[in-house]
């Protein structure tokens, strides 16, 4: 014969309580998850809008300077240029023959040198031959050096932007056909280059 369950008269509102209190902390469990998300601060194209990469690949290299009567004056010795080219990229001092590692710049009148990109001054010094030397580094592995300067406004560690003006044209001993001059070199990779390949080009195209 089998025997019939009898509860006992407390447990069924035992089990109602231990219910209620389970509804009752589910709900104010909810209730503060709610709060927490309203209090949280999401990500929103205004701020995506701030942002600004480290390296801007679009930059294009600039000349030395903005001044349109601007000439060249020796151009940079390239092995498979012409002999034309390579005759005028000879420097000449004290009875020796010296290939142009960068291009003479110059002009009648004293003229503003700006930085090519925006970069950090690495350098600032007088060279025996070519002056007064700044050499700014910038993105993707490219330095720019910019020599026989008469008057230089940045220093070293100073962080300078695309077409600030650094100095001013000046003399060297190397140079002596002008007296406003500006002897620009680039290197590309650690290797130097002949500037006028680069100019207008942008770093990713490098």
């Amino acid at each position: 014969m089998k025997r019939k369950l009898v509860l006992k008269p407390f447990v069924v509102p035992t089990l109602y309580t231990i219910f209620a209190v389970v509804v009752i902390i589910s709900l104010f469990l909810s209730i503060q998850v709610v709060e927490e998300k309203e209090n949280l601060t999401y990500v929103n194209e205004s701020i995506l809008d701030e942002y600004v990469p480290v390296v801007n690949l679009e930059e294009k290299l600039i000349r030395p300077f903005t001044d349109t009567s601007v000439t060249i004056l020796s151009n940079y010795y390239d092995y498979q240029s012409s002999q034309e080219e390579q005759e005028n990229s000879i420097l000449y001092h004290e009875n020796t023959y010296i290939q142009n590692t960068g291009i003479n710049y110059h002009a009648d009148n004293s003229f503003d040198i700006v930085s090519v990109l925006s970069g950090e001054v690495i350098e600032v010094e007088d060279k025996e031959l070519l002056g007064t030397s700044v050499t700014i580094r910038h993105d993707n592995e490219l330095i720019s050096v910019y020599q026989s300067l008469g008057e230089v406004s940045v220093k070293k560690g100073d962080k300078v932007t695309t077409g600030q003006v650094i100095g001013k044209s000046g003399s060297c001993d190397l140079i002596t056909d002008s007296k406003n001059n500006l002897h620009f070199e680039l290197y590309v990779n650690g290797t130097i280059a002949d500037p006028e390949n680069y100019y207008d080009k942008k770093l990713n195209e490098f």
